[in-house]
């Protein structure tokens, strides 16, 4: 038996999948180099085949008052094969090469689970 080979993406904590994949967008199993910005954010959305919609919020601040309002981020990641999410999941996404036209960031992994059933 062969063993699949996982490419080391630069980040640290972060395991690859247990499972494997032949997506060629996928970072783990593919050819897609991620780099700029990592984030963390909350599936909000996984309608789409290949594609979720993660919720980034954030705090700005308001220099006129000298004090942080919090603001959200809806943005597109291309999902790979090899890492299971549902709606609530909390995922860690890493900046990419344009996937597509609105997809430029790619699921690296699952912080935490949402609770339920």
């Amino acid at each position: 038996m062969s063993r699949v080979q996982v490419n080391n993406i630069g980040l640290e904590g972060l395991n690859p999948p247990e499972k494997t994949c032949e997506d060629p967008k996928c970072p783990w199993h593919g050819h897609v180099k991620v780099r700029g910005v990592v984030l963390t954010g909350v599936v909000s959305k996984r309608k789409a085949h290949g594609m979720v919609v993660v919720r980034h919020d954030y705090l700005h601040y308001v220099k006129k008052f000298m004090r942080y309002e919090k603001r959200k981020k809806h943005i597109h990641a291309h999902l790979p094969p090899c890492i299971e999410v549902r709606e609530g999941d909390t995922v860690v996404i890493g900046e990419t090469r344009p996937l597509s036209k609105t997809v430029s960031f790619v699921v690296l992994g699952v912080v935490k689970k949402a609770g339920g059933v």
